[in-house]
């Protein structure tokens, strides 16, 4: 692909000879760039689909039938990093998870390929809700968090009319899953006119082979696929007064026992 960059990406050993060639050819993956006032959006990186600890993958699907495994942690870790980029720049940091009746009934599509689906449900016996955003990247008081059923964070939420409130002119996209949720967003973002970017390192799925090849696809036709390196760089040269309707946030008042008399 025309990424202007040497060296291996992470789906080079999925392509074959032949697929590098129509890559080399075919003016796909060319650098879109950055947008000025980007989002980041954290797609759906909760208990459900990393686990409540890293380990791996066969283990913990015993538990968290969507979980990705030991792989989920690691992305989350660059995650944290670039939320704490974006927060200290006033910039936008939206999270997106799933949410359910707790009888199932609007689970609708989702139930027809996978036999465990009900797992996702809340359940009285999990000590954990499989949507609940993990704690080491929850939303601070001004995060926006969007509440959604499919694939896409854009479908039947609030996401692309939060964005045109904040004035945001593009959106950098981590989390999961690669071939799912996160490809369905930034497709629907790139459907939009909104400039994407797609942290490598902030995704995660539970196929190796799903996470490359989508990654692959999403940098040739719909974003860039880059380190999250490369974007905390570029969003550190930006200015702090890009958004200045982002919502305050208010932190929780402090409890009655605990203030100073």
């Amino acid at each position: 692909m025309n990424d202007g960059k040497a060296g291996d990406r992470i789906w080079d050993a999925f392509l074959t000879e032949r697929d590098k060639k129509v890559f080399q050819t075919s003016g796909f993956g060319a650098k879109a760039g950055f947008g000025k006032r980007p989002a980041l959006l954290i797609i759906d990186v909760s208990y459900g689909f990393a686990g409540d600890k890293p380990e791996p993958i066969l283990e913990s699907i015993k538990r968290w039938s969507n979980s990705c495994g030991a792989e989920s942690w690691d992305a989350i870790e660059a995650i944290d990093k670039l939320a704490q980029a974006f927060r200290a720049k006033k910039m936008p940091v939206i999270y997106t998870t799933g949410q359910n009746r707790t009888d199932g009934w609007d689970v609708g599509s989702w139930a027809w390929k996978n036999t465990r689906t009900d797992e996702s449900l809340p359940r009285p016996t999990q000590y954990l809700d499989a949507n609940e955003i993990v704690a080491e990247i929850a939303p601070q008081p001004q995060d926006m968090v969007v509440y959604k059923q499919k694939p896409s964070g854009f479908f039947g939420s609030n996401l692309a009319a939060y964005l045109t409130l904040l004035g945001a002119d593009s959106v950098i996209v981590t989390g999961t899953t690669t071939s799912g949720c996160v490809r369905a967003s930034v497709i629907d973002a790139f459907s939009m006119n909104y400039r994407v970017a797609v942290a490598e390192d902030g995704c995660f799925d539970r196929s190796q082979a799903s996470h490359a090849i989508n990654l692959c696809d999403m940098h040739a036709k719909y974003a860039d696929v880059v380190p999250s390196a490369e974007i905390i760089a570029y969003v550190e040269t930006l200015a702090d007064d890009l958004f200045p309707n982002l919502p305050k946030g208010k932190a929780p008042p402090e409890p009655a026992h605990l203030k100073l008399v």
